[in-house]
């Protein structure tokens, strides 16, 4: 488990796929394999320290120069996996959802007008020669979207409580669940009939319909992760102990599956208190 660094940690939930090796052609696979034995791969805190690094020049570096060939490794069932980091790309990608999170005086001020345009022309460019590209890891600040929460169920859950505080520099609290990518789909599949068949249109239904077109794009035996990231940093140890967000979404939509529409409002009541308080952190000061 890494360490957290001296470094302010965002506040960012992350949902990540590890593909096996046999999902790479050649020669990225044999990168990724060497990469698996190597003893000094970097940490989570490392991805988050490079790309935070990049804003500190004048004018920032938005966008890395460069793609990482870094990666996060899991061994399932004694199958090597891993994610690329894939900073560049997402980095772009990231660049797109700025203009939604930030008033445009704060915009210009943290990434100057000049600079976006340039990164935007650059990722044109790119994409024009790689057109399939995806990333592996998908972010959300402030937040966990409500659609990754159907992905998983409260049995994959693990929470670590840390040892010591984000100053002192010891271990970090982790709350987060891992699901094959086979359940992930099927769980996916028959929430959406479910959502579908009780419910209008909306964000819910969108989130799920986009998040399980991308998972469609990855190796079946592959591992689905739903980390909280950055956002145990700003939860009382109590809350992530008592945050069972997955359970609550699974019990809302067998609910609305049982035609039980208050037990699911309940649920759902109970998901939109609880994340409606983490949003609110963010303008506290």
């Amino acid at each position: 488990m890494p360490k957290v660094s001296s470094v302010i940690v965002p506040y960012a939930s992350y949902l990540r796929v590890y593909e096996p090796l046999a999902a790479f052609p050649e020669p990225e696979r044999g990168h990724w394999a060497r990469y698996a034995r190597r003893p000094d791969r970097p940490s989570y805190q490392d991805e988050l320290r490079r790309s935070l690094a990049d804003l500190l020049p004048t004018p920032p570096v938005p966008v890395p120069v460069h793609e990482s060939d870094d990666a996060f490794v899991l061994e399932v069932d004694g199958v090597v996996c891993v994610c690329p980091w894939r900073t560049r790309l997402r980095g772009w990608q990231a660049l797109g959802d700025l203009a939604e999170e930030l008033p445009a005086p704060v915009l210009d001020a943290v990434l100057p007008p000049l600079v976006r345009h340039q990164a935007s022309q650059d990722y044109e460019r790119w994409m024009a020669g790689n057109p399939d590209a995806r990333p592996w890891i998908r972010t959300a600040t402030w937040q966990v979207p409500l659609s990754w929460f159907v992905l998983v169920s409260d049995e994959e859950r693990t929470y670590e409580k840390g040892s010591g505080e984000k100053e002192s520099g010891e271990i970090s609290p982790v709350l987060r669940y891992r699901t094959p990518m086979v359940q992930a789909r099927r769980r996916v599949a028959r929430g959406l009939r479910t959502l579908r068949d009780t419910i209008d249109e909306g964000p819910l239904i969108d989130g799920l319909i986009d998040v399980g077109r991308w998972l469609e794009e990855f190796h079946p035996r592959s591992l689905v992760e739903l980390d909280y990231g950055g956002l145990v940093h700003v939860l009382p140890a109590a809350e992530l102990d008592g945050d069972h967000s997955a359970a609550d979404v699974a019990e809302g939509i067998e609910a609305l599956r049982g035609g039980d529409g208050l037990a699911a409002g309940e649920a759902y009541g109970r998901l939109v208190e609880r994340w409606r308080a983490v949003r609110d952190r963010r303008s506290a000061n």
